[in-house]
């Protein structure tokens, strides 16, 4: 969200972040703008924000900061003190009248920045104040999506009992679920997995939860995701199975737990490439080879 470097700001926001009670007073009193505007269109109520200081907020607003003041992204005082998990800065501010629903430029509201930073106390506050917490950011990323993609299990929990869909899909259709299958976020995987969601869905590409484990290598969720019943030999859009997408991207551990729980050696994808082709052409392919060849690939299938 940017980082402020202190010594180039003005008086009132150095003394902000230095909590100088007495200089923000005295500056006040001075009629020191209090809505003056950084290089990146910062307000004094933006730092205090991240600071976290409710009595020094109290002071810049009754002087007339404007709550919703917007910086060269959008960002307002509310998506700062959430980014900063300063829950007792977001109930001030949303007390003095705030926009629970202000979206930045990349249509992120202040749930969506809590969701992303672990600030399920802000969260909380957030949702009293609003109708819709299935809201979409510019990717069409709602405030779960992006707690699943946290890995934060706290966070999820509070949405799901709140009432988040399980199931929304952004643009290019991945599932909350998808999110925390790539990352390795296990917990969250299950989580969702136990509220209902579909361990088999796909995006837009054909990827469910287990080609997205399979790609980043993380093997205890392949070995969940098994567990519970998902079709191993499943194509994605292309044709590709798990094992095709771990041979390609080398994740010798994912393809060796693939094969010893059935995985299809000769698969065929929709160019008529087995995994064995695909570890082939890989940089990353080699010790997939060694497997498939030992687990039955045929070496002269051809295309």
């Amino acid at each position: 969200m940017g980082v402020l470097n202190i010594a180039d700001q003005p008086p009132l926001v150095q003394a902000i972040f230095s909590r100088n009670t007495e200089e923000i007073q005295l500056l006040l009193h001075k009629k020191e703008d209090v809505n003056a505007l950084d290089q990146e269109r910062r307000t004094p109520l933006h730092a205090a924000a991240c600071v976290g200081d409710v009595h020094i907020m109290d002071l810049l607003i009754e002087s007339g900061a404007s709550v919703n003041a917007k910086d060269h992204i959008w960002l307002t005082p509310l998506h700062r003190a959430a980014a900063c998990r300063n829950e007792r800065a977001v109930g001030l501010l949303l007390r003095r009248g705030a926009e629970a629903n202000a979206r930045d430029k990349f249509w992120q509201t202040p749930l969506h920045v809590a969701a992303a930073n672990r600030a399920t106390r802000c969260a909380e506050a957030l949702l009293t104040q609003l109708s819709n917490l299935n809201m979409a950011d510019r990717t069409g990323r709602t405030a779960l999506h992006h707690a699943a993609q946290s890995g934060f299990q706290e966070m999820v929990k509070l949405l799901l009992n709140k009432g988040a869909n399980l199931s929304a899909i952004d643009k290019k259709e991945r599932q909350p679920i998808h999110c925390a299958a790539y990352l390795g976020h296990l917990e969250v995987v299950k989580m969702l997995v136990s509220r209902g969601a579909d361990k088999s869905c796909k995006d837009k590409l054909g990827y469910t939860p287990l080609h997205s484990a399979s790609a980043s290598g993380h093997i205890e969720i392949v070995k969940y995701l098994l567990r519970m019943g998902t079709e191993i030999d499943e194509p994605n859009g292309f044709g590709n199975t798990a094992l095709h997408v771990a041979c390609y991207m080398g994740q010798e551990a994912v393809a060796t737990e693939l094969v010893n729980h059935g995985a299809n050696v000769n698969q065929p994808n929709k160019c008529g490439y087995t995994p064995l082709h695909l570890a082939a052409v890989s940089t990353n392919g080699a010790l997939c080879l060694e497997l498939l060849v030992n687990n039955g690939a045929d070496v002269n299938q051809q295309v």
